[in-house]
């Protein structure tokens, strides 16, 4: 069964993501805290939605996905970005990532979201083939770029601030999860 997570999954909403870095040999980069989560998902200006796999048998946790909407300017229409998509080793094979895939590809359909994209580390070929299976498309001319730490701070201290107070001035403290997670090299999927 697929479902809308609520403020009461954050705890195990947490645990996913540490599993997941844990799988992608980054566990030491997962560092957000059930408040920063509570906070992101289910505050007053979420960040991003997510839903919750659960098994049909024994009604636990088999997985998540996490996602944020996106803008294109070519198309001129909102899309969806997936940033987390994971499946617990134990329950593999039993459909619950096509099933959260399949959710979210619903709800693109149901908001008009032309474009549902999401990126795939580049060494993970059982991800890879699953995805192609679905149709989804490999990007492979586009390569993510990531500025944090030392980098952001410098570059964003030789901003000129702009003038007015925009949307941008409003979205600072609503900013979302980026496009990848440190991971190493990533392929962008369409």
């Amino acid at each position: 069964m697929i479902r809308e997570a609520t403020v009461h999954d954050v705890p195990e909403i947490r645990a996913l993501i540490r599993e997941l870095a844990a799988y992608e040999k980054a566990a030491g980069q997962a560092r957000a805290t059930e408040e920063q989560l509570r906070a992101a998902l289910f505050g007053e200006h979420p960040a991003a939605s997510v839903l919750i796999a659960e098994d049909d048998d024994t009604g636990g946790v088999a997985g998540f996905a996490l996602w944020f909407p996106r803008f294109s300017t070519w198309t001129g229409t909102r899309g969806m970005h997936l940033e987390d998509l994971y499946v617990r080793p134990h329950t593999r094979g039993a459909g619950h990532g096509k099933a959260l895939l399949a959710a979210l590809a619903s709800i693109c359909r149901e908001n008009g979201f032309e474009r549902f994209e999401w990126v795939v580390l580049d060494w993970n070929e059982t991800a890879i083939a699953f995805y192609e299976s679905l149709g989804a498309e490999l990007l492979e001319e586009w390569t993510v770029c990531r500025l944090t730490g030392g980098p952001l701070e410098e570059l964003a201290a030789r901003a000129v601030p702009p003038v007015g107070k925009g949307p941008v001035r409003e979205q600072r403290s609503m900013r979302g999860p980026g496009a990848a997670g440190g991971r190493g090299p990533v392929r962008r999927c369409r």
